[in-house]
């Protein structure tokens, strides 16, 4: 194998072959691209909404301590 790519131009090592590779597995690239950036997207959701829980929390439960509460 490594013979037959010594062989070879550069640019179909270099161009040719990825783009070959992208023709076939271009659709399996893209699904696992999407399915990484929704689970980024649904992991950052899911630590804004916990800290505004934690916040909301903390807030009401120290404002029943005797300090004045602003809402």
């Amino acid at each position: 194998m490594d013979k037959l790519l010594k062989s070879l131009p550069w640019w179909v090592k270099w161009i040719g072959i990825p783009v070959i590779a992208l023709i076939v597995f271009g659709t399996l690239i893209a699904s696992l691209v999407s399915i990484v950036i929704g689970l980024l997207f649904k992991l950052v959701v899911f630590v804004v909404l916990v800290g505004a829980l934690v916040f909301v929390v903390k807030r009401v439960t120290s404002g029943g301590s005797g300090k004045k509460r602003d809402w």
